[in-house]
C-alpha cells in the first residue's frame, strides 16, 4: 500500500470519528426540546413523549455512528498491519537466510582451506593415518557447510520472490 492510499484509509477513519464526536457534542449542547413552554391540559403529555422520542432517536443514531467509526478505525488498523508488517516479516526472513548462508560459507571456506593444506594426505598409509583422518574431516566439513550455504541462499531467493 502506498502512502497516498494509507493516508486516505487513515483519513476516512479519522473523519468518521470526528463527525461522530461533533454529532455527540451538538446533541449534548442542543436545548432540550421538551423544555419548551409548558402547556396545560392533555396535549402536553404527547408533546413531551414525541420530544423524548426524538432525543432517543438521536442517541441511537449517535451510537450507530460511533460503532461505525470504531469499525472503521479497526479496519484501518488491520490494513495498516497488513501493509507494513507483512513485507517487513518477509524481508527479515530473507535477510536472516542470507545472513546464515554467509556464516555457513565462512565455515565452509575455513574447512576447505584446511582440506587444501592436507590435500597430499588423501591416501591413507600406515604412517599418515591421523593426517588422513584430518583431511577427511576437513573435506567433510567443507562439503557439509558448503551445502548449508548454498541451500540457505536458494531458500532466500525463493522466499524473496
Amino acid at each position: 500500500m502506498d502512502s497516498v492510499r494509507f493516508g486516505r484509509a487513515l483519513g476516512v477513519g479519522a473523519r468518521a470519528a470526528a463527525k461522530t464526536l461533533l454529532t455527540a457534542v451538538d446533541a449534548a449542547a442542543s436545548p432540550n426540546p421538551s423544555a419548551q413552554k409548558p402547556n396545560t391540559g392533555a396535549s402536553s403529555r404527547p408533546a413531551a413523549q414525541s420530544g423524548s422520542a426524538a432525543v432517543a432517536q438521536q442517541v441511537v443514531r449517535t451510537a450507530a455512528q460511533a460503532r461505525q467509526a470504531t469499525a472503521g478505525v479497526a479496519q484501518g488498523g488491520k490494513r495498516f498491519g497488513e501493509a507494513v508488517w507483512r513485507p517487513l516479516v518477509k524481508l527479515s526472513g530473507v535477510l536472516w537466510l542470507e545472513f546464515t548462508g554467509v556464516f555457513f560459507g565462512i565455515f565452509a571456506a575455513y574447512a576447505g582451506g584446511g582440506a587444501w593444506k592436507l590435500r597430499a594426505e588423501w591416501r591413507e598409509t600406515a604412517t599418515n593415518h591421523d593426517m588422513h583422518m584430518h583431511f577427511l574431516m576437513a573435506a567433510g566439513m567443507a562439503l557439509l557447510f558448503g551445502y548449508f550455504c548454498v541451500t540457505s541462499f536458494v531458500r532466500a531467493g525463493r522466499r524473496g520472490r
